[in-house]
């Protein structure tokens, strides 16, 4: 060998050694242990890979988004009186009938979350954009052909207030995303670019954009969910792609645009709340029902992101090339997310060890086979040593080397209308080139319970008030419930039984039909998880003390 050959294939071994790992994101993957470093940084890369991917689900990257709306006409027409006497008067009409008298009426309204104080966020060291004053988490202001527009991101449907505490990562239990794009879409129906223009002074640059902006919504399905605390994006999927071409880059196509195929969804109940980001690093395929059987599921909604915004997805092909390295970031970010502890927002005297050790020993017996093995803290040999928060943590969660789905009577709807996606995503090209795949399935995924105490309400669709109710039979659960903010430690959160306090203990103020969940109506039934669980043969295999001590266990996941 040649010194110069042995020269090449010295630097060619030793970049190897310090480039990332690519995952396994393939529908074989097995997992050994958790993700929270997919690519394989070193601690110093990782940490700034993680910030960098933080601020990238704040601040949405993708510039040849198809409905980017222009900022500062928009922003003038709520904030600022105007010396125009149209735009005045306009102004008088939008606010009385609107009731949005500012940019952060509009976006409160959209259900986004105020941006945290100094440290009331979590994880406690998430960048906060230069932009925070003037907006909400979830707004992100872009530039597009030299104006600045804005769009959502990620935050909007994956960041939560949990006792004044906003935490990145977590479900927002009120999104309202999906109705955000309906309206949007419906004002940019009927208000031309003339109109525009003239009644809140856009200029030529900023009247271009929004012109895109309507030729793009004509792509754009839209469909609102049944209830407040859910998602319909599954629908705008599937309802945007029926409004383009059926080839394989779903071209844009007036006559589709007119008469969009018919697609199940558009009548079918499928709504689903968005999921938390700290599952993700123990799973090897994704969503409620598992049905993205392959693929990095950051790249998988980014796709759906865009279909539901009207992206050339020609274009977005290209993006996400020039792009790899922040998608990288971005999903660093998501895998490394952890949950809050019980402990951050209540005392660990308010655990009670002795009910929780209980607890541990009937879900052993009936809930680990499908959810996993919690190793606690408590089981050391050390841990008489140990503080009572340190002692109620877990040091290692053994979940399933493959994620596999149950079918245990939960309400099937959102399953099933994955059957359009498939239909319409698997032939796509940039699904097959980034590998994502998907495969209706039937039933859903038995989750990871890691940080299940912050996550009511529960099932794939909220339809489950607490957790005391998920450890009953179902024709015991409360049919009609109320729903509101996690605003107050006490008012707001039965710990009890850990979630939305019910009957007398229900705030006042959360009753109104907006916020009523009625589980009697389609898609929105909490039946299922009881029978072969811990029923048999509707005989419960548990006592209300078995009851209790499962919730006092399942508090400190």
């Amino acid at each position: 060998m040649t010194h110069g050959l042995s020269v090449v294939l010295l630097w060619m071994i030793s970049a190897s050694a310090f480039a990332s790992i690519e995952p396994d994101w393939s529908s074989q993957a097995v997992l050994y242990s958790p993700r929270s470093n997919p690519y394989g940084y070193d601690a110093a890369e990782w940490a700034t890979r993680r910030r960098e991917g933080q601020q990238i689900a704040l601040e949405y990257p993708v510039e040849i988004s198809g409905v980017l709306a222009p900022w500062r006409p928009m922003k003038q027409f709520l904030n600022e009186p105007s010396p125009s006497p149209l735009r005045q008067l306009l102004q008088t009409l939008f606010q009385k009938f609107s009731r949005i008298r500012s940019t952060d009426d509009l976006f409160a309204l959209a259900g986004l979350q105020s941006f945290p104080e100094t440290r009331q966020a979590y994880p406690f060291d998430f960048p906060i954009p230069n932009s925070s004053k003037q907006t909400r988490m979830g707004v992100t202001l872009i530039h597009r052909n030299g104006v600045e527009t804005f769009t959502l991101s990620c935050a909007a449907c994956h960041a939560s207030n949990l006792f004044g505490t906003k935490v990145l990562g977590m479900t927002n239990r009120f999104p309202r995303a999906n109705e955000f794009y309906f309206t949007g879409k419906k004002a940019a129906q009927f208000v031309s670019s003339e109109f525009f223009r003239l009644s809140v002074g856009a200029t030529p640059e900023e009247t271009a954009v929004y012109e895109l902006l309507r030729k793009r919504a004509k792509a754009v399905g839209v469909k609102i969910p049944e209830i407040i605390g859910l998602d319909t994006s599954l629908a705008q999927v599937a309802l945007s792609l029926a409004r383009r071409a059926p080839d394989d880059v779903a071209s844009f196509d007036p006559r589709f645009e007119r008469r969009p195929r018919a697609v199940s969804l558009a009548t079918q109940v499928a709504d689903s709340k968005p999921a938390v980001w700290w599952n993700l690093k123990y799973k090897t395929r994704w969503l409620s029902d598992g049905s993205v059987i392959s693929g990095n599921p950051v790249y998988t909604n980014f796709l759906w992101n865009e279909i539901g915004r009207g992206t050339d997805l020609v274009e977005l092909e290209s993006w996400l090339d020039r792009n790899e390295d922040r998608i990288r970031s971005l999903t660093t970010a998501v895998f490394s997310t952890e949950a809050p502890h019980y402990t951050d927002f209540f005392p660990a005297e308010s655990i009670s060890l002795d009910r929780a050790k209980r607890g541990e020993t009937k879900f052993v017996a009936l809930c680990s086979r499908c959810h996993g093995n919690y190793e606690k803290n408590w089981s050391l040999p050390n841990a008489d040593s140990l503080s009572l928060v340190e002692r109620l943590k877990t040091h290692r969660v053994n979940y399933a080397e493959k994620t596999v789905v149950r079918n245990v009577g939960t309400d099937p709807g959102r399953a099933r209308g994955m059957k359009d996606l498939e239909l319409g995503l698997n032939p796509l090209r940039i699904s097959q080139k980034n590998q994502v795949l998907i495969e209706t399935q039937n039933g859903y995924v038995p989750p990871p319970l890691v940080g299940i105490w912050a996550r009511w309400p529960y099932f794939h669709n909220n339809s489950v008030a607490s957790l005391c109710e998920v450890l009953m039979p179902a024709s015991e659960r409360a049919q009609k419930f109320y729903m509101g903010e996690a605003l107050d430690r006490t008012r707001d959160f039965d710990s009890e039984c850990n979630g939305y306090p019910l009957g007398n203990k229900t705030p006042e103020f959360w009753k109104s039909k907006d916020f009523l969940y009625d589980t009697r109506r389609v898609g929105l039934s909490n039946q299922g998880h009881d029978e072969g669980i811990f029923l048999k043969k509707g005989v419960s295999l548990i006592t209300p003390e078995d009851r209790r001590d499962l919730v006092e266990y399942l508090k400190t996941l």
